[in-house]
C-alpha cells in the first residue's frame, strides 16, 4: 500500500501556513512569547538486523512517541546513511542493511503514514547544510566529543585507551555536525534521545544558536526528551552491553530469531552460582539483566525490583524460561511482517520514495532560506 497525498500535503500545509518557512513568524508582539511549531526529529544507523537492545532503547521509545503524540505535529524517522560510513562498510552489505532497517521499523510499528520515515542519503540537504554548519563549528569542540573514540574501539574490538588520533577520520570527527544538521532542517524542537547523545544535542543547540546571532532568527532551539534508557547486556558477558558485533551469536537476541533460538539464548544466558532471585546490577549483572529486559517488556510497568518478589522461589533456570516466554510473546508476529514487507520489494522503494518526497519538499525550503541567508543564494532572485 502505497502513503496517500494527505502526509505531503499534511507536510506542504505545514510549511506553508506554521511559520516554519518564514523565521519573522516565529515573532508576534514585543509582549508575547515566539510561536513555534513543534517538530519531532529522531534518527537510527542501519546496522543490520536490529537487537533486542536497540528493539527496547530505541524502537519502542518511538513506537510511544508515535501512538501518543497529536496527529498535527510532524514526526521524521531517519534511517541515516551518511553517519555509517564514518566508519567502514562492506558496500553490498550496507545496501542491504539500509532496506533491512526500513523494513525492521515498518514491521514493529513505525505507520509511513504518520511518520515521515525515509533514507537521509536521498535528501542531499543533509550534506548540504552539514557543510555549513561545519563553517561555524570550531574542530575543538568536536575533539572533546566523548563518542568517536567508543565508536572507533567497538569497530576494532579494542579498549578506548587504546585508540588514538591517528585512527580519526574526519567525517566521524564531524559526525555530531552532520547529527545537527539531521535535526536543524527539519527546525525540530524535540528530539528523542538516550543518555549517551544528550552531549551531541547540545552542540546541536550551541550551533543553533551561533547561526541564528550571526545570520538572524532561523532555527528553533530543539529541546532533549531524554528516553528512558534500557541497557541490554551481552548474553554471554554481562560486563558488555548487547551487539551486533560480538563474535558469538549467543550473546543477542534479534527481532527476527525464531522462538527456539531465543528460548535457547536465554537458556544459555550467563549469570552466577547464588541461589535465587535478586535484583543487583553490581554484584549479579547477569540476572539483573534477565529482569531489566522482563521488566522493559512487562505491560503492567512492572520495576526489576517488583518482579523479584514474583519469582518467589525460583531458581535461576527458571527465571531464564520465564524470560524467554516473555520475549517470544513480545516479539510475536514482528518476524512475519517482516518477512512479508521484505519479500514486496516494490513496497518498500515506494515507501522510501514517499518518504524522501516528503522530507525533501521541507528540506529544500529551509536550504533555500539558509543559503540566502549566508549569501549563496541564487543571484537571478
Amino acid at each position: 500500500m502505497r502513503m496517500t497525498s494527505t502526509p505531503r500535503g499534511f507536510a506542504r500545509a505545514i510549511l506553508l501556513g506554521s511559520g516554519i518557512r518564514t523565521p519573522k513568524r516565529y515573532l508576534t508582539t514585543a509582549t508575547e512569547k515566539p510561536v513555534i511549531p513543534q517538530v519531532v526529529f529522531s534518527g537510527i544507523q542501519p546496522t543490520g538486523t536490529p537487537h533486542l537492545g536497540n528493539y527496547l532503547g530505541l524502537f519502542l521509545p518511538f513506537l510511544k512517541l508515535q501512538r501518543s503524540l497529536p496527529p498535527g505535529i510532524p514526526l521524521y524517522l531517519s534511517v541515516v546513511g551518511l553517519h555509517a560510513i564514518t566508519l567502514p562498510q562492506d558496500p553490498k552489505t550496507l545496501a542491504e542493511d539500509r532496506m533491512n532497517m526500513m523494513a525492521s521499523l515498518m514491521a514493529c510499528g513505525v505507520d509511513p503514514q504518520r511518520t515521515c520515515l525515509f533514507f537521509q542519503e536521498e535528501v542531499p540537504e543533509h550534506a548540504e547544510l552539514a557543510w555549513i554548519l561545519n563553517t561555524l563549528t570550531s574542530v575543538g569542540k568536536l575533539q572533546r566529543m566523548t563518542t568517536w573514540k567508543s565508536k572507533i574501539a567497538t569497530k576494532i574490538n579494542a579498549s578506548e585507551d587504546n585508540v588514538t588520533q591517528s585512527d580519526l577520520r574526519l567525517g566521524l570527527l564531524a559526525y555530531p555536525v552532520l547529527q545537527a544538521a539531521d535535526v536543524l532542517l527539519y527546525k525540530a524542537t524535540q528530539v528523542p534521545v538516550g543518555e549517551d547523545q544528550t552531549q551531541h544535542l547540545e552542540l546541536t543547540k550551541g550551533i543553533a544558536e551561533t547561526f541564528n546571532r550571526k545570520y538572524g532568527p532561523t532555527f528553533p532551539i530543539p529541546k532533549t526528551m531524554i528516553v528512558p534508557s534500557k541497557r541490554i547486556l551481552n548474553l554471554r558477558d554481562p560486563s558488555q552491553k548487547m551487539s551486533k558485533s560480538s563474535p558469538n551469536p549467543l550473546s543477542r537476541i534479534t527481532i527476527l530469531d525464531p522462538p527456539q533460538t531465543i528460548l535457547s539464548n536465554l537458556k544459555a544466558a550467563v549469570t552466577d552460582s547464588l541461589p535465587g532471585v535478586t535484583y543487583d546490577p553490581i554484584s549479579r549483572p547477569g540476572v539483573s539483566n534477565l529482569l531489566t529486559i522482563w521488566s522493559a517488556l512487562d505491560p503492567s510497568n512492572r520495576t526489576p525490583e517488583q518482579l523479584v518478589e514474583e519469582c518467589g522461589e525460583w531458581g535461576l533456570g527458571k527465571l531464564k524460561e520465564h524470560v524467554g516466554e516473555v520475549i517470544v510473546e513480545s516479539l510475536k508476529g514482528i518476524k512475519e511482517e517482516y518477512e512479508r514487507i521484505r519479500s514486496a520489494d516494490g513496497f518498500l522503494r515506494s515507501v522510501a520514495k514517499d518518504g524522501r518526497e516528503w522530507a525533501g519538499e521541507v528540506a529544500k525550503v529551509t536550504m533555500k532560506e539558509v543559503k540566502q541567508k549566508v549569501g549563496l543564494g541564487p543571484l537571478d532572485e
